[in-house]
């Protein structure tokens, strides 16, 4: 008796020997000037050769400030591990733009969709097209995930993560995975927010507390004293008191930068570095340039615009000069911004670190200019 084969992995068989033939040379040559995947999105625009591309099949504003999408991607997506992020990519008037977004789901989500919760900037484009905008329907391109803030396959006998504000998001991920795999430790989950209505998942976090006897749930909320388990800003009195034993858990931790710069001074002042995972949203502060290094001229090759360097990164001077490259994250994840630096030094914002190699290929998010720097934009 011959075995059924799951129609699953039969799409799988099909699809595979499909993007063998599409992206031969003939078919490519055949396809000129636009390529196969302009023609494959006239038919589906889900269908592409070898980029991802996701259906938004749900919309939901939890709160005021954020917007929550479940994303169906296409056939090229490889999966991603619990904690890991993706660039999500739309068209907002004609223009394509692209931002980071951590997923929210649990690794092992049996659907197969994906979850994202972008948090509105008002300052930023696309979180506020999406506010407004984004409704079934909507295709939208990925990347495949990435990023170290990543659940191992044995995590250990007892994980803490801490989280604020939209910070809640991989560590989101990172428990419903745990529970979908039914961990058979312990889970700790401490989250910081101005009011108990800013918190995305509240209700599905008090459901996992009273479900899970081994997860430990505490809020705190810096604006609503008394309507959580704990009052205000970060203080290790609170992990002390959510987890005793905290020096022997596997901690996640993500949010603003004054929350995680307040849990690595604890857990390097204990000694417990090696113990945490840190996932930041932005930069984190960096080492003061000296006069020399921020005195210079750049030269914008493509574009033939010369500026005075000022100190700030590349990006920004890019900016303030009426440039527009293209940029996604602008704290060095994302690699959209690269681009080839001919001559000159550069700095890394992040470590304080200066590269001289010519032709070298750098994020101008995260590089400030040493002296003269030729760039190509």
């Amino acid at each position: 008796m011959v075995n059924a084969i799951p129609a699953r992995t039969w799409q799988q068989v099909v699809w595979r020997r499909t993007r063998r033939v599409l992206s031969s040379r003939i078919v490519n040559a055949l396809a000129e000037p636009h390529g196969v995947d302009r023609y494959l999105g006239l038919i589906n625009p889900l269908w592409s050769v070898d980029e991802v591309r996701a259906l938004v099949v749900a919309v939901s504003r939890r709160t005021a400030d954020t917007t929550t999408l479940t994303l169906r991607p296409n056939a090229n997506w490889r999966g991603a591990e619990a904690g890991q992020h993706v660039r999500l990519s739309v068209e907002i008037d004609g223009v394509t733009r692209t931002r980071c977004f951590s997923l929210a789901n649990s690794a092992d989500r049996r659907d197969g969709t994906l979850e994202i919760t972008a948090k509105v900037n008002p300052a930023g484009t696309v979180s506020r097209w999406l506010r407004e905008h984004a409704k079934p329907g909507l295709v939208v391109g990925l990347s495949q995930a990435g990023g170290g803030f990543a659940l191992p396959d044995r995590p250990g006998e007892h994980v803490l993560l801490i989280s604020g504000g939209s910070g809640i998001t991989p560590v989101m991920s990172i428990a419903r995975t745990l529970l979908a795999r039914g961990h058979p430790g312990r889970i700790s989950f401490l989250h910081y927010a101005r009011r108990p209505e800013d918190v995305v998942y509240r209700a599905e976090l008090a459901d996992m507390a009273r479900a899970h006897p081994h997860f430990a749930l505490a809020l705190s909320f810096t604006r609503r004293p008394g309507r959580g388990q704990f009052d205000g800003r970060f203080d290790a009195v609170h992990v002390r008191a959510l987890a005793p034993d905290y020096q022997n858990a596997l901690t996640y931790a993500c949010g603003p930068a004054p929350l995680l710069a307040d849990v690595g001074a604890m857990w390097t002042g204990e000694g417990l570095a090696e113990r945490l995972r840190i996932e930041r949203f932005a930069l984190a502060p960096a080492p003061s340039a000296t006069a020399e290094q921020t005195a210079g001229e750049l030269r914008f090759t493509r574009s033939g615009i010369t500026a005075p360097a000022d100190g700030r990164t590349l990006l920004e001077q890019a900016e303030s000069a009426g440039l527009r490259p293209e940029h996604g994250c602008r704290m060095g994840i994302c690699h959209t911004c690269s681009s080839v630096k001919s001559s000159g030094a550069v700095r890394d914002v992040r470590s304080g670190a200066v590269s001289t190699e010519p032709d070298e290929r750098i994020q101008l998010c995260v590089m400030a200019p040493v002296g003269d720097v030729d760039i190509a934009i």
